[in-house]
């Protein structure tokens, strides 16, 4: 999909506040607020807007600890990886989960009420599955940021 500056004006806006009304993403990308919509309306039937959430603060609901895990595969073949990719989506505990290259092989992000709670996911979601070799556990100090907005325009 060809994105022109309007496209990218809107895409902006929405990454920062998808709650903006079409008024406001009007000025923003210089349309007329119908037209905005029906560029949203593309957007995200083409996919480029992949969701609209909202940012939940896991120390709001009792998810005070937050861990970057890091997972080597026993053995790095397709079926191995496609199961161990559909057991990260099934799963709450995992907020982000990334297949990497390097030292290891997935990328985690749990939130976790404590280590007693952590110990039950990892008991769960790691030492009865006998496609892992090994994990890593990194426990998070401060979120110091929580956004999915990138640079769109230079």
């Amino acid at each position: 999909m060809e994105l022109d500056r309007a496209d990218l004006a809107l895409l902006e806006a929405v990454q920062h506040n998808n709650r903006l009304t079409s008024e406001e993403l009007a000025e923003v990308a210089n349309l007329s607020p119908t037209a905005c919509q029906r560029r949203l309306k593309k957007l995200r039937g083409a996919g480029v807007i992949e969701a609209d959430v909202s940012i939940v603060s896991p120390k709001a609901l009792g998810r005070k600890l937050t861990m970057i895990v890091l997972v080597s595969l026993e053995r790095e073949r397709a079926d191995i990886v496609d199961r161990f990719k559909a057991a990260i989506r099934k799963t709450k505990d995992v907020m982000l989960g990334y297949y990497v290259t390097g030292d290891a092989d997935f990328i985690l992000i749990v939130t976790a009420k404590d280590m007693e709670d952590y110990e039950l996911f990892t008991r769960r979601f790691f030492y009865e599955n006998h496609d892992i070799k090994g994990f890593k556990t990194m426990v998070v100090m401060d979120r110091v940021k929580a956004s999915f907005s990138f640079r769109i325009q230079d």
